[in-house]
């Protein structure tokens, strides 16, 4: 049996699809467990619309996203898990697909994993584009390739037996931003690896800059990515401690200097004392050739701002024209296998 958690926190404009492509997975030995956290609009009534046998829906006083999971594994009784945020969807064949594909290694350390693709409010508008995680690799291979590569691998992509599940924890309740790369982070760690499924597809919808994902100028997210940082740093070398390790942490950190620099000399100094436990010492970042030229007219601060807001910008136009398209189009929703 699989177990399908979706936390949902103010989420009454995703949540009905996400759960549909719950409940239509061709895999009928399912359940899935809805905590509603504390959410202050019409979240847990959407919800319950979609009650059941195999569906439970519960309420909790809001305590964050990795509250919510920890809930919803406490509940449940599948043999695999599968989380599954409130507003992404999964296709229809999707654990279909990679339990067949577990069942062909006959090993329940091996994580399953699928492709996935950003959209807005048209799944049939994500376009998958393949990256070197894409594939079957070792637990340190896929963090050499996530850090060293600055590469991200969606939440919902994972199948994860319980046996991995237990013995990589509960999710970090005291982590803001980054909860789910250092989770999976610990269940690489409990795995003997991944198995990549190329047809089961997952579809991560972009939401408001108000998104767990978007960290934007928030402090705190700020202090829960260095923790996830320091962490991740520390999971890899306790697979390898090596100068190619060294060198993939040292681009990690770099790649991410840039939220911190300026604003934050604190965490500046944290993670300059990191890069020199690896050998290394992080330099300013650099400006995007996109917004380099702002620096002479208006100064360095003005164009990093720039280049952080500017693309937020542009998300957030590119996600009005297709809400557009979405209405004109009749609301009609096109999932992957249906």
């Amino acid at each position: 049996m699989v177990s399908i958690l979706i936390p949902a926190y103010n989420a009454e404009h995703w949540i009905a699809q996400t759960i549909q492509s719950a409940v239509d997975q061709t895999w009928d030995r399912k359940e899935i467990i809805i905590v509603d956290d504390g959410s202050r609009d019409g979240t847990a009534d959407v919800a319950r619309q979609f009650a059941a046998k195999n569906v439970q829906v519960v309420s909790t006083d809001n305590q964050g996203l990795s509250a919510a999971v920890n809930r919803a594994y406490r509940l449940c009784q599948g043999d695999y898990i599968q989380e599954l945020d409130s507003d992404d969807v999964l296709s229809l064949d999707k654990l279909e697909l990679q339990l067949k594909a577990l069942s062909e290694c006959g090993n329940k350390r091996i994580l399953a994993s699928s492709p996935w693709a950003h959209f807005y409010y048209r799944t049939r508008k994500a376009q998958f584009v393949r990256n070197s995680l894409w594939q079957d690799l070792s637990p340190v291979e896929w963090l050499l390739r996530k850090m060293g590569e600055n590469l991200h691998m969606q939440n919902a992509t994972w199948l994860v037996s319980r046996e991995v599940a237990e013995a990589a924890g509960p999710w970090g309740e005291d982590l803001d931003y980054d909860q789910d790369g250092e989770y999976f982070a610990r269940v690489l760690l409990a795995s003997e690896g991944t198995r990549f499924v190329p047809e089961g597809r997952v579809y991560y919808r972009v939401s408001g800059a108000d998104r767990i994902s978007y960290i934007g100028t928030s402090k705190k997210k700020k202090e829960s990515l260095i923790r996830s940082m320091q962490l991740h740093v520390q999971y890899i070398r306790s697979l390898e401690d090596s100068e190619r390790v060294h060198k993939a942490c040292l681009t990690y950190l770099q790649n991410w200097f840039s939220s911190f620099y300026l604003q934050q000399p604190e965490a500046v100094a944290e993670l300059q004392a990191l890069a020199a436990q690896l050998g290394g010492k992080l330099q300013p970042p650099l400006l995007r050739w996109k917004y380099s030229w702002m620096k002479p007219l208006f100064g360095y601060k003005t164009a990093t701002w720039a280049q952080r807001t500017l693309p937020e910008a542009k998300t957030r136009l590119q996600r009005n024209w297709d809400k557009t398209m979405f209405r004109l189009e009749g609301n009609r929703t096109s999932f992957a296998g249906s």
